[in-house]
């Protein structure tokens, strides 16, 4: 539900709210105290909710000045945005600017640009936000894509259809505790998640 504690929990994993108590780690590491530049080169990626492009730079651009931050050379930084620009559907827009972009393109650039640092995990804050169907499904495909080649994916989303379609294990976190967690047919079945959050009438 809205303030349950969703962005908080993912504000404190990269860093850039301070946990109360309790402690953030990361692949076998205490990363609490770390700043968010150093949990990003441990293989954190985080993609808000609100939008986190470079809206006046063209989508080639926008991947380009993320690859500033790399040790690559001027070849490699094009030839991986080619490639990424590819994958995500989104090379016949390369000279565009990213304000003209449908809100799907502009999930896909950001998807894109957060891979250039190639994470361990990606955490995507509301990905189905404020984007169409067609859109919604673009976006599921690409999440089962990155999942298959072995990137770990933590999602939060009001959407609940579209998120449970494509998760392993979801968690229902309710005025900031973890109250439920499971498959998708335990928690849609669970009567704790139906009186909390999805209603007695909710269906598949």
């Amino acid at each position: 539900p809205n303030g349950a504690g969703k962005t908080t929990t993912f504000y404190m994993i990269v860093g850039l709210v301070r946990p109360n108590a309790g402690r953030v780690t990361f692949s076998g590491q205490d990363t609490t105290l770390e700043p968010m530049y150093q949990r990003a080169r441990l293989g954190m990626g985080y993609l808000p909710q609100e939008e986190s492009i470079f809206r006046r730079l063209t989508v080639r651009e926008n991947i380009l000045a993320v690859m500033e931050t790399q040790k690559f050379t001027a070849q490699e930084r094009r030839d991986q945005c080619q490639s990424l620009m590819e994958k995500f559907g989104i090379d016949h827009v390369a000279d565009n600017l990213a304000i003209t972009l449908s809100g799907g393109e502009k999930r896909r650039l950001t998807i894109a640009r957060s891979l250039v640092t190639e994470p361990k995990l990606l955490m995507l804050d509301e990905p189905f936000s404020g984007v169409d169907p067609i859109a919604v499904s673009e976006i599921q495909e690409i999440i089962r894509m990155l999942r298959a080649a072995g990137l770990a994916i933590l999602i939060t989303d009001h959407n609940v259809r579209e998120t449970l379609n494509i998760v392993d294990r979801a968690y229902l976190i309710y005025e900031g505790r973890v109250m439920l967690h499971g498959t998708k047919d335990y928690l849609v079945n669970d009567p704790t998640a139906r009186q909390l959050y999805l209603g007695e009438d909710f269906r598949m």
